[in-house]
Protein backbone atom coordinates (compact mmCIF):
# COMPACT_ATOMS: atom_id res chain seq x y z
CA UNK A 1 0.00 0.00 0.00
CA UNK A 2 1.48 3.30 -0.63
CA UNK A 3 2.05 5.93 1.91
CA UNK A 4 -0.64 8.64 1.95
CA UNK A 5 0.66 11.88 1.06
CA UNK A 6 0.49 14.50 3.65
CA UNK A 7 0.25 18.21 2.31
CA UNK A 8 3.43 20.38 2.59
CA UNK A 9 3.26 23.96 2.24
CA UNK A 10 6.91 25.75 2.62
CA UNK A 11 6.15 28.61 0.56
CA UNK A 12 2.71 29.45 1.54
CA UNK A 13 2.30 32.52 4.53
CA UNK A 14 1.55 30.55 8.17
CA UNK A 15 -2.04 32.38 8.76
CA UNK A 16 -4.49 28.90 8.66
CA UNK A 17 -4.33 26.25 11.33
CA UNK A 18 -4.96 23.29 8.43
CA UNK A 19 -6.10 20.13 8.87
CA UNK A 20 -3.52 17.58 7.52
CA UNK A 21 -5.25 16.73 4.39
CA UNK A 22 -5.54 17.80 0.89
CA UNK A 23 -8.66 17.60 -1.39
CA UNK A 24 -8.39 16.52 -5.22
CA UNK A 25 -12.30 16.44 -6.38
CA UNK A 26 -15.74 16.60 -5.63
CA UNK A 27 -19.23 15.13 -6.79
CA UNK A 28 -22.57 16.70 -5.37
CA UNK A 29 -22.06 16.43 -1.66
CA UNK A 30 -18.96 14.37 -1.41
CA UNK A 31 -15.12 15.20 -2.00
CA UNK A 32 -11.87 13.33 -2.28
CA UNK A 33 -8.64 14.20 -1.28
CA UNK A 34 -5.24 13.28 -2.74
CA UNK A 35 -5.38 9.76 -0.84
CA UNK A 36 -8.64 9.02 -2.63
CA UNK A 37 -10.59 9.24 0.77
CA UNK A 38 -13.99 10.23 0.49
CA UNK A 39 -16.02 12.66 2.75
CA UNK A 40 -19.26 13.67 3.47
CA UNK A 41 -19.02 18.00 2.79
CA UNK A 42 -21.04 19.22 5.84
CA UNK A 43 -19.00 22.84 5.54
CA UNK A 44 -19.69 24.05 2.26
CA UNK A 45 -16.55 25.94 1.76
CA UNK A 46 -18.03 27.45 4.92
CA UNK A 47 -21.46 27.82 3.22
CA UNK A 48 -19.67 29.09 -0.39
CA UNK A 49 -20.26 26.04 -2.32
CA UNK A 50 -24.57 26.88 -2.93
CA UNK A 51 -24.49 24.09 -5.90
CA UNK A 52 -21.93 21.50 -4.20
CA UNK A 53 -19.30 20.28 -6.37
CA UNK A 54 -19.40 19.99 -10.26
CA UNK A 55 -22.34 20.41 -10.82
CA UNK A 56 -23.89 19.20 -14.29
CA UNK A 57 -25.37 22.59 -15.02
CA UNK A 58 -23.06 24.80 -13.65
CA UNK A 59 -19.38 23.12 -15.09
CA UNK A 60 -20.30 23.93 -19.10
CA UNK A 61 -21.76 27.44 -18.29
CA UNK A 62 -18.64 28.36 -16.69
CA UNK A 63 -16.69 26.53 -19.44
CA UNK A 64 -18.40 28.60 -22.00
CA UNK A 65 -17.54 31.69 -20.28
CA UNK A 66 -13.45 31.12 -19.62
CA UNK A 67 -13.72 30.40 -23.50
CA UNK A 68 -15.27 33.86 -24.08
CA UNK A 69 -14.11 36.54 -21.50
CA UNK A 70 -13.05 36.20 -17.40
CA UNK A 71 -11.97 39.73 -17.05
CA UNK A 72 -12.30 43.18 -19.04
CA UNK A 73 -12.62 46.26 -16.43
CA UNK A 74 -15.12 48.39 -15.26
CA UNK A 75 -13.93 51.05 -17.92
CA UNK A 76 -16.61 49.23 -19.98
CA UNK A 77 -19.95 47.73 -19.48
CA UNK A 78 -20.20 44.48 -18.69
CA UNK A 79 -23.76 43.20 -19.41
CA UNK A 80 -23.67 39.98 -17.28
CA UNK A 81 -23.56 42.60 -14.00
CA UNK A 82 -26.79 43.97 -15.24
CA UNK A 83 -28.23 40.97 -15.75
CA UNK A 84 -27.46 39.51 -12.26
CA UNK A 85 -28.22 43.09 -10.36
CA UNK A 86 -31.79 43.03 -11.98
CA UNK A 87 -32.31 39.50 -10.53
CA UNK A 88 -30.94 39.93 -7.23
CA UNK A 89 -33.11 43.38 -6.79
CA UNK A 90 -36.20 40.90 -8.21
CA UNK A 91 -35.35 38.63 -5.52
CA UNK A 92 -34.78 41.26 -3.01
CA UNK A 93 -36.87 44.38 -3.88
CA UNK A 94 -34.44 46.60 -3.59
CA UNK A 95 -33.15 48.86 -6.25
CA UNK A 96 -29.35 48.49 -7.46
CA UNK A 97 -26.26 46.60 -6.78
CA UNK A 98 -22.46 47.14 -6.17
CA UNK A 99 -19.99 44.14 -7.36
CA UNK A 100 -17.32 43.19 -5.83
CA UNK A 101 -14.95 40.49 -4.80
CA UNK A 102 -15.73 38.91 -1.23
CA UNK A 103 -17.41 39.38 1.71
CA UNK A 104 -15.07 41.56 3.47
CA UNK A 105 -15.11 43.96 0.37
CA UNK A 106 -19.01 43.72 0.51
CA UNK A 107 -19.27 44.80 4.37
CA UNK A 108 -15.98 47.52 3.71
CA UNK A 109 -18.43 49.30 1.09
CA UNK A 110 -21.18 49.04 3.17
CA UNK A 111 -19.28 50.85 5.93
CA UNK A 112 -18.19 53.46 3.41
CA UNK A 113 -22.20 54.05 2.41
CA UNK A 114 -22.86 54.47 6.40
CA UNK A 115 -19.82 57.36 6.27
CA UNK A 116 -21.21 58.95 3.62
CA UNK A 117 -24.36 59.11 4.24
CA UNK A 118 -23.76 60.95 7.86
CA UNK A 119 -21.76 62.96 6.08
CA UNK A 120 -23.74 64.12 3.32
CA UNK A 121 -26.14 65.38 6.07
CA UNK A 122 -23.87 67.04 8.11
CA UNK A 123 -23.64 64.52 10.30
CA UNK A 124 -19.72 64.39 11.65
CA UNK A 125 -18.05 62.09 12.80
CA UNK A 126 -20.52 59.66 11.70
CA UNK A 127 -20.79 56.50 14.14
CA UNK A 128 -22.15 53.02 13.31
CA UNK A 129 -24.57 50.44 15.86
CA UNK A 130 -22.71 47.40 15.78
CA UNK A 131 -23.44 43.77 18.13
CA UNK A 132 -21.74 41.88 20.27
CA UNK A 133 -20.90 38.06 18.70
CA UNK A 134 -20.57 39.87 15.57
CA UNK A 135 -17.77 39.07 12.22
CA UNK A 136 -17.86 41.45 9.36
CA UNK A 137 -14.22 40.51 8.42
CA UNK A 138 -10.72 41.40 8.76
CA UNK A 139 -9.92 44.36 6.95
CA UNK A 140 -8.91 47.47 9.74
CA UNK A 141 -12.16 48.37 9.46
CA UNK A 142 -14.12 45.33 9.29
CA UNK A 143 -12.44 43.80 12.27
CA UNK A 144 -13.33 46.97 13.96
CA UNK A 145 -16.69 46.42 13.32
CA UNK A 146 -16.41 42.84 14.70
CA UNK A 147 -16.86 41.73 17.89
CA UNK A 148 -13.78 39.47 18.61
CA UNK A 149 -10.84 40.31 21.10
CA UNK A 150 -8.87 37.26 19.15
CA UNK A 151 -8.47 39.06 15.47
CA UNK A 152 -7.94 42.60 17.26
CA UNK A 153 -5.25 41.30 18.95
CA UNK A 154 -2.47 43.07 17.11
CA UNK A 155 -3.75 45.34 15.22
CA UNK A 156 -4.47 48.19 16.85
CA UNK A 157 -5.45 50.85 16.81
CA UNK A 158 -9.30 50.04 15.21
CA UNK A 159 -11.06 52.45 13.78
CA UNK A 160 -13.55 54.86 15.92
CA UNK A 161 -16.88 55.60 14.88
CA UNK A 162 -18.38 51.94 16.06
CA UNK A 163 -21.02 51.82 19.23
CA UNK A 164 -21.22 48.37 20.61
CA UNK A 165 -24.29 47.02 22.00
CA UNK A 166 -25.94 43.49 22.55
CA UNK A 167 -27.96 41.10 20.17
CA UNK A 168 -31.98 40.69 20.47
CA UNK A 169 -31.84 44.01 22.77
CA UNK A 170 -34.06 46.96 21.31
CA UNK A 171 -33.91 48.52 24.58
CA UNK A 172 -30.13 48.80 24.53
CA UNK A 173 -30.12 49.96 20.77
CA UNK A 174 -32.89 52.45 21.93
CA UNK A 175 -30.75 53.73 24.84
CA UNK A 176 -27.56 53.44 22.36
CA UNK A 177 -29.22 55.98 19.97
CA UNK A 178 -30.25 58.63 22.65
CA UNK A 179 -26.11 58.79 24.21
CA UNK A 180 -24.87 58.82 20.76
CA UNK A 181 -26.79 61.47 18.36
CA UNK A 182 -24.17 60.48 15.73
CA UNK A 183 -25.27 57.36 14.51
CA UNK A 184 -25.88 57.10 10.85
CA UNK A 185 -26.68 53.08 10.50
CA UNK A 186 -27.61 49.87 12.37
CA UNK A 187 -25.59 47.03 11.07
CA UNK A 188 -25.23 43.34 11.59
CA UNK A 189 -25.38 39.97 10.41
CA UNK A 190 -29.14 38.55 10.01
CA UNK A 191 -27.72 35.05 11.44
CA UNK A 192 -24.16 35.67 12.70
CA UNK A 193 -21.93 33.31 11.51
CA UNK A 194 -18.09 33.01 13.04
CA UNK A 195 -19.77 34.18 16.50
CA UNK A 196 -21.84 30.98 16.82
CA UNK A 197 -24.62 30.67 14.59
CA UNK A 198 -26.98 33.17 16.49
CA UNK A 199 -30.16 34.56 14.70
CA UNK A 200 -31.26 37.71 15.26
CA UNK A 201 -35.04 37.36 16.35
CA UNK A 202 -37.77 38.21 14.23
CA UNK A 203 -39.36 40.51 16.60
CA UNK A 204 -35.85 42.09 17.00
CA UNK A 205 -35.75 42.96 13.05
CA UNK A 206 -38.85 43.98 12.83
CA UNK A 207 -38.61 46.45 16.00
CA UNK A 208 -34.99 47.42 14.45
CA UNK A 209 -36.87 48.11 11.13
CA UNK A 210 -39.13 50.94 12.73
CA UNK A 211 -36.68 52.23 14.84
CA UNK A 212 -34.76 53.01 11.42
CA UNK A 213 -37.30 54.36 10.12
CA UNK A 214 -38.16 56.64 12.89
CA UNK A 215 -34.64 58.04 13.14
CA UNK A 216 -33.81 57.99 9.58
CA UNK A 217 -31.01 55.44 9.56
CA UNK A 218 -29.93 53.06 7.47
CA UNK A 219 -30.25 49.15 8.21
CA UNK A 220 -27.80 47.50 7.20
CA UNK A 221 -28.22 43.47 7.32
CA UNK A 222 -24.42 41.64 6.46
CA UNK A 223 -26.20 38.32 5.03
CA UNK A 224 -22.98 37.11 3.67
CA UNK A 225 -23.15 34.00 5.18
CA UNK A 226 -26.85 33.50 5.53
CA UNK A 227 -28.42 34.65 2.13
CA UNK A 228 -28.67 33.10 -0.83
CA UNK A 229 -30.90 30.33 0.03
CA UNK A 230 -29.37 29.10 2.86
CA UNK A 231 -32.15 29.46 5.37
CA UNK A 232 -34.84 28.24 2.73
CA UNK A 233 -35.41 32.11 1.66
CA UNK A 234 -33.45 33.84 -0.27
CA UNK A 235 -32.47 36.03 2.20
CA UNK A 236 -32.57 35.59 6.33
CA UNK A 237 -34.39 38.68 6.98
CA UNK A 238 -37.79 37.83 4.63
CA UNK A 239 -39.01 35.29 7.12
CA UNK A 240 -39.27 38.51 9.13
CA UNK A 241 -41.13 40.26 6.02
CA UNK A 242 -38.59 43.23 6.30
CA UNK A 243 -36.38 45.27 3.73
CA UNK A 244 -32.71 46.70 4.45
CA UNK A 245 -31.54 49.65 3.11
CA UNK A 246 -27.90 48.09 2.57
CA UNK A 247 -27.51 44.24 2.41
CA UNK A 248 -24.32 42.68 1.65
CA UNK A 249 -23.89 39.33 -0.18
CA UNK A 250 -21.02 37.13 -1.01
CA UNK A 251 -20.33 33.47 -0.30
CA UNK A 252 -22.91 31.38 -2.06
CA UNK A 253 -23.61 33.65 -4.66
CA UNK A 254 -20.96 32.46 -7.42
CA UNK A 255 -21.16 28.39 -6.50
CA UNK A 256 -17.21 29.02 -5.21
CA UNK A 257 -16.58 31.72 -7.45
CA UNK A 258 -15.30 34.85 -5.65
CA UNK A 259 -17.80 37.42 -5.76
CA UNK A 260 -19.23 39.84 -3.44
CA UNK A 261 -22.14 42.32 -3.35
CA UNK A 262 -23.83 44.98 -2.07
CA UNK A 263 -27.47 45.41 -2.92
CA UNK A 264 -29.04 48.88 -1.61
CA UNK A 265 -32.42 50.40 -1.64
CA UNK A 266 -34.19 54.14 -2.42
CA UNK A 267 -32.31 55.18 0.98
CA UNK A 268 -28.86 54.13 -0.07
CA UNK A 269 -29.28 53.64 -3.39
CA UNK A 270 -27.63 56.94 -4.81
CA UNK A 271 -24.98 57.39 -1.94
CA UNK A 272 -21.87 55.85 -4.19
CA UNK A 273 -21.10 57.80 -6.90
CA UNK A 274 -18.43 58.08 -9.91
CA UNK A 275 -15.27 57.89 -7.83
CA UNK A 276 -16.49 57.37 -4.54
CA UNK A 277 -15.43 53.58 -4.81
CA UNK A 278 -14.65 50.58 -6.98
CA UNK A 279 -12.21 47.76 -7.48
CA UNK A 280 -10.72 46.19 -10.49
CA UNK A 281 -11.54 42.58 -10.43
CA UNK A 282 -15.17 43.23 -9.01
CA UNK A 283 -18.10 42.32 -11.30
CA UNK A 284 -16.07 40.28 -14.05
CA UNK A 285 -17.61 38.74 -16.90
CA UNK A 286 -16.39 34.93 -15.21
CA UNK A 287 -17.81 36.22 -11.31
CA UNK A 288 -21.46 37.43 -13.05
CA UNK A 289 -21.96 34.39 -15.07
CA UNK A 290 -21.55 32.37 -11.94
CA UNK A 291 -24.16 34.87 -10.06
CA UNK A 292 -26.23 34.37 -12.86
CA UNK A 293 -25.79 30.65 -13.54
CA UNK A 294 -26.45 29.85 -9.34
CA UNK A 295 -29.66 31.94 -9.39
CA UNK A 296 -31.10 30.25 -12.34
CA UNK A 297 -30.03 26.72 -11.46
CA UNK A 298 -31.32 27.10 -7.77
CA UNK A 299 -34.83 28.43 -8.93
CA UNK A 300 -34.72 25.57 -11.49
CA UNK A 301 -34.00 22.94 -8.74
CA UNK A 302 -35.60 24.22 -6.43
CA UNK A 303 -32.91 24.62 -4.34
CA UNK A 304 -34.90 27.18 -2.04
CA UNK A 305 -37.59 24.44 -0.58
CA UNK A 306 -34.96 21.87 -0.62
CA UNK A 307 -32.81 23.99 2.26
CA UNK A 308 -35.96 24.57 4.13
CA UNK A 309 -36.72 20.60 4.02
CA UNK A 310 -33.84 19.42 4.31
CA UNK A 311 -32.49 21.73 6.82
CA UNK A 312 -35.58 20.85 9.08
CA UNK A 313 -34.65 16.70 8.80
CA UNK A 314 -31.18 17.78 9.75
CA UNK A 315 -32.18 19.69 12.88
CA UNK A 316 -34.54 17.09 14.23
CA UNK A 317 -32.40 14.41 13.60
CA UNK A 318 -29.81 16.26 15.77
CA UNK A 319 -32.26 17.46 18.34
CA UNK A 320 -33.55 13.09 18.45
CA UNK A 321 -29.75 12.12 19.11
CA UNK A 322 -29.05 15.21 21.67
CA UNK A 323 -32.36 15.23 23.99
CA UNK A 324 -31.46 16.05 27.19
CA UNK A 325 -27.75 15.86 26.51
CA UNK A 326 -25.27 17.16 29.68
CA UNK A 327 -22.97 18.95 27.77
CA UNK A 328 -25.58 20.14 24.62
CA UNK A 329 -26.41 23.88 25.37
CA UNK A 330 -28.55 24.86 22.61
CA UNK A 331 -29.35 23.34 18.64
CA UNK A 332 -29.98 26.37 16.37
CA UNK A 333 -30.13 28.37 13.18
CA UNK A 334 -32.80 27.94 10.34
CA UNK A 335 -32.44 25.65 6.80
CA UNK A 336 -29.12 24.67 6.07
CA UNK A 337 -26.86 26.99 8.74
CA UNK A 338 -26.96 25.20 12.02
CA UNK A 339 -25.24 25.42 14.89
CA UNK A 340 -24.66 22.90 18.08
CA UNK A 341 -23.59 24.58 21.36
CA UNK A 342 -21.74 22.92 23.68
CA UNK A 343 -20.67 23.84 26.79
CA UNK A 344 -16.86 23.55 26.70
CA UNK A 345 -14.11 24.44 23.64
CA UNK A 346 -14.63 21.48 21.12
CA UNK A 347 -12.30 22.39 18.41
CA UNK A 348 -10.86 18.52 18.80
CA UNK A 349 -14.06 17.19 16.96
CA UNK A 350 -12.28 18.82 13.55
CA UNK A 351 -10.17 16.26 13.14
CA UNK A 352 -12.15 13.70 14.65
CA UNK A 353 -15.23 14.24 11.97
CA UNK A 354 -12.51 14.34 9.41
CA UNK A 355 -10.86 10.98 10.46
CA UNK A 356 -15.17 9.96 10.89
CA UNK A 357 -15.46 11.05 7.13
CA UNK A 358 -17.43 14.31 7.99
CA UNK A 359 -16.04 17.83 6.76
CA UNK A 360 -17.85 20.45 9.14
CA UNK A 361 -16.15 23.50 11.04
CA UNK A 362 -16.22 24.90 15.63
CA UNK A 363 -16.90 28.62 15.50
CA UNK A 364 -16.88 30.48 18.83
CA UNK A 365 -14.45 27.51 20.13
CA UNK A 366 -17.87 26.01 21.05
CA UNK A 367 -20.22 25.48 18.23
CA UNK A 368 -20.18 22.98 16.23
CA UNK A 369 -21.37 24.54 12.41
CA UNK A 370 -23.10 23.01 9.69
CA UNK A 371 -23.39 24.84 6.51
CA UNK A 372 -23.38 21.89 3.90
CA UNK A 373 -24.43 22.42 0.16
CA UNK A 374 -27.75 23.40 -0.44
CA UNK A 375 -28.35 20.47 -2.97
CA UNK A 376 -27.75 18.05 0.29
CA UNK A 377 -30.33 15.29 0.26
CA UNK A 378 -32.53 14.41 3.07
CA UNK A 379 -30.27 10.71 3.38
CA UNK A 380 -27.29 13.03 3.41
CA UNK A 381 -28.13 14.53 6.31
CA UNK A 382 -29.15 11.35 8.17
CA UNK A 383 -25.27 10.23 7.39
CA UNK A 384 -24.12 13.37 8.91
CA UNK A 385 -26.19 12.64 11.96
CA UNK A 386 -24.80 9.32 11.20
CA UNK A 387 -21.09 10.21 12.10
CA UNK A 388 -21.63 13.52 14.01
CA UNK A 389 -23.70 12.20 16.92
CA UNK A 390 -21.17 9.25 18.18
CA UNK A 391 -17.98 11.58 17.88
CA UNK A 392 -19.66 14.38 19.71
CA UNK A 393 -21.73 11.55 22.56
CA UNK A 394 -17.83 9.91 23.11
CA UNK A 395 -16.52 13.92 23.56
CA UNK A 396 -18.81 14.81 26.09
CA UNK A 397 -18.26 11.43 28.17
CA UNK A 398 -14.92 12.99 28.29
CA UNK A 399 -14.49 14.70 32.24
CA UNK A 400 -14.45 18.60 31.46
CA UNK A 401 -10.56 19.66 31.25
Amino acid sequence: MNAPVLPSEPHVMHTYGRLPVALSHGNGCWVWDVNGRRYLDGLGGIAVNTLGHAHPKLVPALQDQIGKLIHTSNYFHVPLQETLAAKLCELSGLSNVFFCNSGLEANEAALKIARKYGNDRGITPPEVLVFEGAFHGRSIATLSATANPKIHAGFGPLVPGFVRVPLNDIGAVEAALKAHPNITAVFLETIQGEGGVNPARIEFLQALRRVCDAHDLLLMLDEVQCGIGRTGKWFAHQWAGIQPDVMPLAKGLGSGVPVGAVVCGPRAAKILQPGNHGTTFGGNPLAMRAGVETLRIMEEDGLLANAAKVGTTLKAGLEREFAGMPGVVEIRGQGLMLGIELDRPCGALLAQALEAGLLMSVTSDRVIRLVPPLILTEAEAAQIVAILAPLVKAFLSQPTP
